[in-house]
């Protein structure tokens, strides 16, 4: 364990929660820097603890203040005295514990500012300190402590002149042509699907019921579960990675055996993470039918005729493509980052924070202008192993916010509104509808923090070289990922730590 001792004031970078903290506390009072003495130790992964020592002398200072006030203008007339001339010694018996619990909250605030503006911790959330617990002995210093999670420290490698990899792709007329049916595919028609030897395609919908098993021994029974054929399948508390290669060719009838992975997070630990098997009998099979781009729909997308529709579509790819580079960036830089760093993240942390990486990876998503189908089915793909998926997204997190530090860039109101302006013009909305959504869904941290995370990594790009290489985001791994709000367990449904709230 390392001590250390400041005199004078101790402060928090990236201390926001702090001072956030400390204006709970009570009104702004008039003071000047206290002295204070402020020793921190480690108490664990990711975990300060402060104790802050306030000099008696600045404490008798206040209250001797506040009797001063209070004799030229007490709030009540003292019984037997004129306004202004009660003795001292009755003033004092009187508003004795007003006294002490105003100069406690005015101190403790102050003081609490002060470490929030001296800056040797990045907390990452407020401190574990109850104000009701701090107090003002009859004799000596004024004495608090608290514990803090903070930032990890570490050596942050040069991220100058790296050599990145960067997928390139330009878009053809049938992917441009593909795009625009997945596109128009929620506007369109599902009809039986027609033909001799009806099969199971991507894409198309099915009715079907299903029978979860392990080891032999059945789980639950979902009868006529509809869903969508892609390559992917996110249920409630499980996903089926290879859903479509196993159910492509299947005929109504028909049963196919379809492997899904159980969600780290069910309240089940004998389950957690655990292949099942499941059962899937064909009932139905139906198709979708594109709509016509009549100049209704066309206006749903802001556009006027098919040449501008095909714009629209190639724009999407665009920024899809863009989004793709990014994160493969961003892995890359990671790679060469953070490779050698050993944070050991309690699971606490990991825990409270998860869903704020949800958030965050939400709101990455929107800027790329990904469809609410798109986004749903992602995010609950990184729900189903919350906990592990948030250790990375944190280590990143942790880097780059450094950067950020070194960089001195920060986000202002402005960058907001114009990121703001940039998704309402994505989705095709006002900007005011969409602030309105970010508020009412707690999202406006999580859009500036991923702002703020996007220019550290701008700074690192601007001086990177980059080797390239023919990569299309539509045949990414992950492929489309349908979902389905049904449970895989039966009264098992995954506990999220926080993430599933949304």
């Amino acid at each position: 364990m390392t001590d250390e001792t400041t005199t004078g004031g101790t402060a928090l970078a990236e201390a926001g929660s702090i001072a956030e903290f400390a204006a709970e506390v009570g009104a702004e009072p008039e003071l000047v820097k206290l002295p204070q003495d402020v020793v921190i130790s480690d108490a664990g992964p990711c975990k300060k603890h402060v104790r802050v020592t306030i000099h008696r002398g600045a404490i008798d200072a206040r209250i001797e203040e506040k009797y001063r006030e209070l004799m030229v203008n007490s709030p009540t007339q003292v019984p037997g005295f004129r306004p202004g001339k009660a003795p001292r010694k009755i003033i004092e018996r009187k508003y004795f514990k007003e006294v002490l619990a105003e100069v406690k909250t005015e101190i403790l605030m102050v003081s609490l500012e002060q470490l929030a503006e001296e800056q040797t911790l990045s907390p990452l959330s407020p401190p574990e300190l109850d104000p009701g617990s701090v107090f003002i002995p009859d004799d000596g210093p004024m004495v608090y402590e608290f514990r803090i999670e903070v930032r990890p420290e570490f050596d942050l490698p040069d991220y100058k002149n790296l050599k990145i990899r960067k997928p390139t792709h330009t878009f053809t007329d049938e992917e441009v042509a593909a795009e625009s049916r997945r596109i128009l595919a929620p506007h369109g028609r599902i009809v039986p699907k027609d033909g001799v030897d009806v099969a199971v395609a991507m894409d198309d919908m099915i009715t079907a019921d299903a029978v979860i098993s392990r080891d032999g021994k059945e789980l639950n029974r979902v009868a006529e579960i509809q869903l969508k054929v892609q390559k992917q399948l996110a249920l409630q508390d499980g996903v089926a990675a290879d859903f479509g290669k196993q159910m492509l060719g299947a005929k109504v009838g028909e049963t196919r055996a379809v492997s899904i992975t159980l969600s780290q997070e069910l309240n089940s630990s004998a389950l957690r993470g655990a292949d099942v098997q499941a059962a899937f009998t064909i009932k139905e099979i139906k198709t979708i039918r594109q709509p016509e781009l009549t100049p209704e729909l066309l206006e749903k997308f802001g556009v006027r005729n098919e040449a501008q529709f095909e714009e629209h579509v190639r724009t999407r790819l665009n920024r899809l493509m863009d989004y793709t580079q990014r994160n493969v960036a961003r892995e890359s830089v990671m790679e060469l980052l953070a490779k050698d760093a050993k944070w050991d993240l309690p699971q606490d942390l990991l825990t409270r924070q998860a869903r704020k990486t949800l958030q965050r990876r939400f709101v990455e998503m929107r800027s790329a202008g990904m469809s609410d189908d798109q986004i749903v089915g992602r995010r609950r793909v990184m729900e189903q192993d919350a906990v592990r998926s948030t250790a990375a997204a944190l280590s990143e997190h942790f880097v780059l916010q450094k950067i950020a530090e070194l960089e001195k860039i920060e986000i202002e109101d402005d960058d907001i509104d114009a990121e703001i302006d940039n998704i309402a013009d994505q989705q095709n909305e006002s900007p005011r509808k969409v602030r309105a959504r970010m508020e009412r869904d707690d999202l406006m941290e999580a859009l500036a923090t991923e702002m703020l995370e996007r220019k550290a990594l701008d700074q690192v790009l601007a001086t990177a070289t980059f080797e390239e290489y023919e990569y299309s985001p539509l045949k990414r791994e992950e492929g489309e990922i349908a979902t389905a709000d049904a449970d895989v367990v039966k009264d098992t449904a995954p506990e999220l730590p926080a993430a599933a709230a949304e």
